[in-house]
């Protein structure tokens, strides 16, 4: 059976599509996927050994400048690539009327989704040819796993999903031990105050490992590099590829996150997580998995350092 798969960002949502690839491979035998999502995003799906062939969409770099020759040019061949096959179906994952009539729509083949009281944007349901109701009191990974199963056709496992990534990484532990703090993230209401980070830094004297700080823009460059200043036990990562942050995070002992795509792919390696969620529910969208652990508020500031470090020793064992 050969399908296309269309989720195409966030980082997050992208990853909580693992589970139900696995799902699927396991239920379906040759089954082959072609997946569209967003050009940053492409490395993912190539780490699942489902997906035949990655097709990356640049809707974010095309609404930039729609009309220049390098768009058209850009977009002709993403619509080529996408038309190439015949699809024995079509899911469209993302549920949004940008990924129903820039994607779904285009591939050639039944058209399956969120019926128009599943989906977050109503109208992306009349792109589809076959609709399903899926609950929202349920997580994330859950509600993609059970389009699957409708749209594929076989028995929802009720096993914890399974991403079937951390294969694709070495699991060979650092000479250093080490834990990932993961401080970054795009929106500000999830951010942790930097004046906590520099507090429970500091705590972390204490504890017998490497602290490592990835970042992935200069504003966040520069608070690792105030967060490590005079502190011979902190390092500041260069800049990482997708691919090469996951390979950080496969090596290390453990993980401490906020709310970020990061954090899901530390959930989809199975490597212990603390996540600190202030703007999120994390019953619907938090970290799914394995050693995943969750410390929230109603707002990120009134997490303390205190509060994350005597869960960290509480954790030590667990963790380290």
């Amino acid at each position: 059976m050969k399908i296309c798969l269309v989720k195409t960002s966030s980082m997050g949502d992208v990853i909580h599509t693992l589970p139900a690839l696995t799902d699927a491979q396991r239920a379906i035998p040759n089954l082959q996927v072609d997946w569209v999502v967003e050009e940053n995003f492409a490395e993912i799906p190539r780490w699942h050994t489902a997906v035949n062939q990655v097709i990356p969409i640049a809707l974010r770099r095309w609404k930039k400048s729609p009309f220049s020759a390098q768009t058209k040019n850009e977009w002709k061949n993403y619509r080529a690539l996408l038309q190439t096959a015949h699809y024995d179906a079509v899911i469209d994952a993302q549920g949004l009327i940008k990924s129903a009539f820039f994607a779904a729509r285009l591939a050639r083949g039944i058209k399956h989704g969120y019926d128009w009281h599943s989906i977050r944007e109503p109208l992306a349901s009349l792109f589809y040819d076959k609709k399903y109701a899926v609950s929202y009191q349920q997580h994330a990974v859950e509600r993609v796993r059970q389009l699957f199963a409708q749209s594929l056709g076989y028995s929802l496992p009720r096993s914890q999903g399974d991403y079937a990534i951390a294969a694709h990484f070495s699991s060979e532990p650092d000479t250093t031990p080490y834990a990932l703090f993961i401080h970054g993230t795009t929106r500000e209401d999830k951010c942790w105050p930097e004046s906590e980070w520099q507090k429970l830094i500091e705590k972390m004297r204490a504890v017998p490992l490497q602290i490592r700080l990835p970042w992935g823009n200069e504003k966040e460059k520069a608070r690792a590099e105030r967060l490590a200043r005079g502190r011979e036990y902190v390092r500041v990562l260069p800049r990482l590829s997708l691919t090469e942050l996951a390979s950080q995070i496969a090596t290390s002992n453990a993980v401490l996150s906020v709310d970020t795509g990061l954090a899901h792919l530390t959930a989809a390696l199975s490597k212990p997580n603390i996540t600190l969620y202030g703007a999120t529910d994390p019953k619907l969208v938090g970290t799914y998995g394995k050693h995943q652990w969750h410390l929230n508020a109603s707002k990120m500031a009134e997490i303390s350092a205190e509060q994350v470090f005597a869960k960290i020793e509480a954790l030590q064992e667990s963790l380290f």
